[in-house]
C-alpha cells in the first residue's frame, strides 16, 4: 500500500536519438537594433534633471547620519572581502 503523501510515480521517459538532438541546424548569435529607435525617442522624452532627485540627494547629503553606521559597515566588508585585482599577476 502507497502513502497518500507520495509522489506518483513519473512516466518513463524515451531517450533521444543522438542524430535527432543534433539535427537542428546551429544558429550563429543574433543582435537586433529594432528597438532602439524606441528607446532614444523613450529616453529623450525623459527630463534631463528629476527635481524630485535632486531634493532627495540634497537631504540625504545634509543628513549627518547617513550612510547609517550599518550601511557604512556592510560596505566596508564587502571591501574587504573583495579581491585585490591589483595582486593579479597576467
Amino acid at each position: 500500500m502507497s502513502s497518500p503523501d507520495r509522489a506518483g510515480r513519473p512516466a518513463a521517459v524515451s531517450a533521444a536519438t543522438p542524430s535527432a538532438v543534433r539535427s537542428a541546424p546551429v544558429q550563429p548569435d543574433q543582435v537586433s537594433t529594432e528597438s532602439a529607435s524606441f528607446l532614444k525617442s523613450a529616453l529623450a522624452s525623459q527630463p534631463e534633471i528629476r527635481p524630485e532627485e535632486v531634493a532627495r540627494a540634497t537631504a540625504l547629503a545634509a543628513d549627518p547620519s547617513y550612510p547609517s553606521v550599518g550601511i557604512m559597515k556592510s560596505v566596508a566588508e564587502k571591501i574587504l572581502a573583495s579581491p585585490d585585482l591589483s595582486e593579479d599577476e597576467s
